[in-house]
């Protein structure tokens, strides 16, 4: 059992690529909305209700598929409304049921990331799709979160396409998990 924990600011093509890599690996895709919309259906963005709900969410989240022995991908946006030591406590839930944890890190610099915001996918979903509120809520620290752990990958999304990103994570999964599926 494993998990592949995408992660990278928003519009660096986390939901796309998940969804293609799910889709190339049979894997289901935990995507980063499908808990913040229940919290944020019931309390305002980063308020201490909120947070422990979406925490709550991915715990549970994370527990049952780890029991089950479950792989899936998981896809987050480091910010300060999460509780670093919370990536910690999710990556002991899969650990603890003899699973491992692949983070991979997805960049994309903030000239190629910012026109991509505003579009109907992210919009859709409810996401951040403001260029100039994304650069008021960086300026601001928004998305300060210390370092994750070291990643099987890091990709520029920037310079590759969904499809080529997707392939390559692919790839290095089946090289550090002889269970994934060729």
């Amino acid at each position: 059992m494993y998990v592949v924990f995408l992660h990278g600011p928003a519009g660096a093509g986390k939901y796309t690529i998940g969804r293609l890599l799910g889709a190339e690996l049979g894997l289901p895709l935990l995507h980063n909305h499908l808990a913040v919309d229940p919290a944020l259906a019931l309390f305002d963005f980063g308020t201490a209700p909120f947070r422990r709900l979406r925490a709550a969410i991915w715990r549970a989240a994370f527990g049952e598929a780890a029991a089950a022995g479950r792989s899936f991908i998981f896809t987050f946006h480091p910010e300060a409304s999460v509780a670093p030591e919370l990536i910690g406590e999710l990556c002991a839930l899969v650990e603890d049921a003899g699973g491992r944890v692949h983070f991979v890190a997805l960049h994309c610099a903030t000239a190629a990331l910012l026109p991509r915001l505003d579009s109907p996918g992210r919009r859709r979903f409810g996401k951040l799709a403001d260029p100039v509120l994304y650069q008021r809520i960086e300026a601001a620290g928004g998305f300060d979160f210390p370092p994750l752990p070291a990643a099987l990958l890091q990709l520029d999304t920037a310079a590759l396409a969904a499809e080529e990103s997707a392939a390559r994570i692919a790839a290095a999964l089946r090289a550090a998990e002889p269970a994934a599926p060729a």
